[in-house]
């Protein structure tokens, strides 16, 4: 077994990441802020003397001012402190995960959960799918990909309401998910996260036909208010035996993403360039059945999906990268 079959979180390499955070020396700017909240400290301290009471009433304006901008740059120095101590807390749950180099991937815009983490609202993400969605190949249920998105959103936004529901079903695809996508509508989702295709490609299934289904069912979930996120499939030895439906397969599921304007997360290319450009043994990521991820590849797969629906949020913030006929997402 390889090393990060057995420690697929490799805490040590976090730490360490986390201690350079945590220990680097201060900015100019840090320790002027730390200085202004002493400043601060002392200037509410109940035992520093009041001013003279012959001072000149005048100068009242200016010390206002002086203590407002103090105020101010504490605060700020606050903030960093805290953003500081979130970030450490993040390399520590990250496995050593590298992107993939080359073209940057895009998740699309997500409005309805930008919308709802900008209002504070509840945050409700389906994970819908198949046994890589459901988690077979974890160690335990908390390496699932749901559950590791879910911990890494929260961390991310820590005083939002997020929950990751797992609607993953072993051994389904496009058909079979039709069946009970009505199920997953009534939860009334701001994101659904659609794996799809992998078995599709194992059981020799039409690619044309899988494609069609799912652009309904991405139709169906889109009027209901929610946005989509597609995953494709899987790059792992049982999937590549069968190269032209696995390609086309993949090829479709773009397609499909680029007709209705929304996100997918291009797992197939990902886990190639893990294996073929990051030289990582497939049995790294892949468990002895050929098929699916283990503890390492869910956490990954879950860290760069998160990374993108992080990056993506925080566009639409910023007012970058909202589609301009957004209305036409939104049940009428």
């Amino acid at each position: 077994m390889s090393s990060r079959s057995r420690y697929p979180f490799c805490p040590g390499t976090a730490l360490v990441l986390a201690a350079v955070v945590l220990l680097a020396p201060l900015s100019p700017s840090s320790a002027q802020a730390q200085g202004a909240q002493a400043a601060l400290l002392q200037h509410t301290d109940k035992s520093v003397p009041s001013p003279a009471p012959a001072a000149s009433q005048a100068n009242a304006p200016a010390q206002d001012n002086a203590a407002a901008q103090q105020k101010g740059i504490a605060t700020r120095a606050i903030e960093k402190v805290k953003q500081a101590a979130k970030s450490a807390s993040d390399i520590l749950n990250r496995v050593p995960c590298m992107a993939p180099k080359g073209e940057p991937r895009t998740m699309g815009s997500l409005p309805h959960v930008a919308n709802k983490l900008i209002s504070g609202r509840p945050v409700v993400i389906v994970a819908f799918g198949s046994s890589s969605t459901q988690g077979y190949g974890s160690s335990a249920p908390e390496f699932t990909y749901p559950n590791r998105l879910a911990a890494q959103l929260r961390r991310q936004y820590p005083s939002a309401d997020i929950s990751v529901v797992n609607r993953g079903v072993g051994g389904e695809d496009a058909p079979e998910m039709m069946r009970r996508l009505q199920s997953v509508i009534d939860l009334h989702p701001d994101l659904v996260i659609w794996q799809v295709g992998t078995n599709a490609v194992l059981r020799n299934l039409d690619p044309d036909e899988t494609a069609r289904m799912v652009e309904d069912g991405v139709t169906l979930i889109q009027a209901a208010g929610s946005d989509v996120v597609l995953v494709d499939p899987q790059y792992s030895p049982r999937v590549t035996e069968h190269p032209d439906s696995a390609s086309k397969m993949v090829r479709l599921l773009g397609k499909v993403a680029q007709l209705r304007r929304i996100g997918i997360f291009p797992r197939f290319e990902v886990m190639r360039e893990w294996h073929e450009r990051q030289a990582i043994p497939i049995d790294d990521f892949v468990i002895a059945d050929g098929l699916h991820m283990n503890d390492w590849g869910y956490a990954c797969f879950a860290q760069l999906l998160g990374d993108d629906i992080i990056k993506s949020v925080g566009q639409i913030k910023l007012g970058v990268n909202v589609p301009s006929n957004v209305l036409t997402y939104r049940p009428m």
